[in-house]
């Protein structure tokens, strides 16, 4: 070595010699390979999309739904190559929200958009995305909307039982470290600058089957053949064919589906007494996931489940689909004049969460869960009850409390313990 050689003839002195142990020991481990990150690196990377992070429990490659609460639950995002089915209140009021957000998340983070609808023109659809909150404005609309729904009771300090206590605390408001998702506000529209750079596509049921065929294949309806043709199509067009890797800049294909499954689809799902008779959705269903697998796209399907009378159905629908999620509204209902509910507009229910790459899904600690539309937002909330606190109200209760036979501790108004 070189500080052996630089000793003389003789023998090196033990210091040369040190130095020269050092170095070795040093360099002998070293890689030998290319190094990582370099140009020659042939390792497997990530694949690094605008508007992508991965997963931190399996690596699996995630975009934002729209709603940052709505992430959170789902164990940090929509999964690249899934399909989220979104079940449809009853009177669609709060489902379509969700279906805007996610659409004006495509636009901000810079995907494509392919937008299917048999109701609304896409182009329709896109004009009422909700306005994105692009800088530290959100936390001026949370603490307003939060200060709006304060009471004058609200100051005051409560104590809770020692069992609510432990239970895991969920974020409601927008998270500091968050550049992966964004807020919306519902009461402005989306800017035409952001439309205009926007790159979608539309798929309107009622211009695209003009022209119907005689014969369907596959158990197919006619609709739902075109509808899989036209996304074949804009995955091989638009560079995000896993199968087949293109040389330009890799996006994120965004796909959804507007109330599939209703009768403007042509199809007899919801009046279908056998699931035999649902062959059609169920197809569509099982080819879209394998579309969605093979490529660089996620998908996002509303569907009026509450209109499917066989329950055999909508247990087929749910095993097809990735990640599931139910919003039931409280219009129409009971819970919509009970005041223990006042402060949430329904409830929302996660029923299916995929498992990627690993044996247990990422699933959420918090089950009680609702929504709310606040004057700007819509918020997902754990469901809180309200204490009971009046005076009034504890005294009728130990008089209920009180049994009729028992006449003398009925008049001391005295609880009976079993």
């Amino acid at each position: 070595m070189a500080a052996v050689a630089t000793g003389g003839a003789g023998v090196a002195s033990p210091g040369s010699v040190a130095v020269a142990v050092n170095r070795s020991s040093a360099t002998s481990f070293q890689r030998k390979g290319p190094r990582a990150g370099g140009a020659d690196g042939r390792g497997p990377r990530l694949v690094s999309i605008a508007g992508t992070r991965p997963s931190v429990r399996n690596g699996q490659l995630l975009v934002s739904t729209g709603l940052p609460g709505l992430d959170q639950l789902l164990g940090g995002g929509l999964a690249v190559g899934t399909v989220l089915l979104i079940e449809e209140d009853k009177y669609n009021i709060y489902s379509p929200l969700l279906f805007k957000y996610f659409l004006a998340e495509g636009i901000i983070s810079g995907h494509t958009l392919l937008v299917v609808s048999a109701k609304e023109h896409p182009a329709d659809i896109l004009q009422e995305l909700p306005a994105p909150l692009l800088d530290d404005s959100y936390k001026k609309e949370f603490d307003e909307d939060g200060c709006n729904h304060k009471t004058p009771d609200s100051n005051m300090k409560m104590k809770i039982a020692w069992r609510y206590q432990l239970l895991p605390k969920m974020e409601v408001g927008p998270v500091s470290s968050s550049r992966f998702g964004h807020y919306y506000d519902t009461s402005k529209k989306i800017p035409q600058e952001l439309l205009e750079t926007a790159k979608w596509h539309g798929f309107f049921l009622p211009e695209q089957i003009s022209s119907p065929a005689t014969v369907e294949p596959c158990h197919l309806t006619h609709g739902y053949m075109t509808l899989l043709e036209f996304i074949k199509k804009v995955i091989s067009e638009g560079g995000v064919d896993g199968s087949n890797p293109q040389k330009k800049q890799k996006n994120i294909l965004r796909i959804g589906i507007q109330s599939l499954g209703s009768p403007l689809w042509g199809d007899d799902a919801c009046c279908a007494e056998t699931c035999d008779s649902s062959r059609s959705l169920t197809r569509f269903l099982y080819v879209l996931r394998g579309l969605v697998r093979t490529s660089l796209s996620a998908c996002v399907v509303t569907m009026p489940t509450h209109l499917i009378r066989n329950k055999a159905i909508t247990a087929r629908v749910t095993n097809l689909s990735d990640t599931v999620v139910g919003l039931e509204s409280f219009v129409g209902s009971e819970r919509e004049t009970n005041p223990l509910y006042e402060d949430y507009h329904g409830l929302i229910h996660i029923r299916k969460i995929p498992r990627l790459n690993n044996l247990i899904c990422d699933e959420s600690d918090v089950k009680d869960l609702a929504f709310k539309l606040k004057r700007k937002l819509f918020t997902i909330e754990r469901l809180h009850l309200p204490p009971d606190l009046s005076d009034t109200v504890s005294r009728e209760s130990r008089r209920d409390a009180a049994s009729p036979g028992c006449g003398g501790l009925a008049q001391r108004e005295k609880h009976l313990d079993f």
